[in-house]
């Protein structure tokens, strides 16, 4: 499984996993695997979602930033990070992926991270072809698009990130 492998990898790179601080979906699984490979977790959670049915049992109290609102929450998410990787998900995570593109877009952000995607059995693609109408359309710059990382593998997607955010 693809979150599985990215926890696991993220742990044998020494990269800390910043996410929602959630036991549950594929970011649950990443946080599971990179604990278990003895990778560093640091998670940021808001208060209405501290329920022992969404906080990870397993996340220490030093690494959880508990916030009083889900846009401040975000914050603390999208302001520390070197770059970002998105998995399959929901509104939440499209809700995430555009605003660091939006943030990146308009250079809101204190360095531009890198934004990756890993399209897990081409999850993405309908996703992937929008952006590409809007572009067509004028409503999107092509460049902010492009600025976009699209992989299918974990390792080729964290080298390109790392590459990018100066790490290596």
């Amino acid at each position: 499984m693809t979150a599985r492998e990215l926890g696991g990898e993220l742990a044998r790179r020494g990269v800390t996993l910043l996410w929602g601080a959630g036991r549950v979906g594929l970011m649950g699984e990443v946080a599971d695997a990179a604990m278990a490979a003895g990778g560093r977790v640091s998670g940021v959670i808001p208060e209405f979602l501290r329920t022992e049915e969404l906080l990870h049992p397993r996340i220490r109290p030093a690494d959880l930033v508990v916030t009083a609102t889900l846009f401040e929450r975000k914050r603390r998410l999208i302001e520390p990070a070197d770059a970002f990787v998105v998995l399959p998900g929901g509104l939440g995570t499209f809700d995430e992926l555009f605003e660091v593109l939006t943030l990146r877009q308009l250079r809101r952000l204190p360095r531009q991270p890198p934004c990756g995607v890993l399209n897990v059995d081409g999850y993405f693609d309908p996703l992937l072809a929008q952006l590409e109408r809007a572009v067509a359309a004028g409503f999107c710059d092509r460049g902010h698009v492009a600025a976009l990382r699209v992989a299918t593998d974990v390792p080729a997607l964290l080298d390109r990130l790392a590459m990018e955010a100066g790490g290596g």
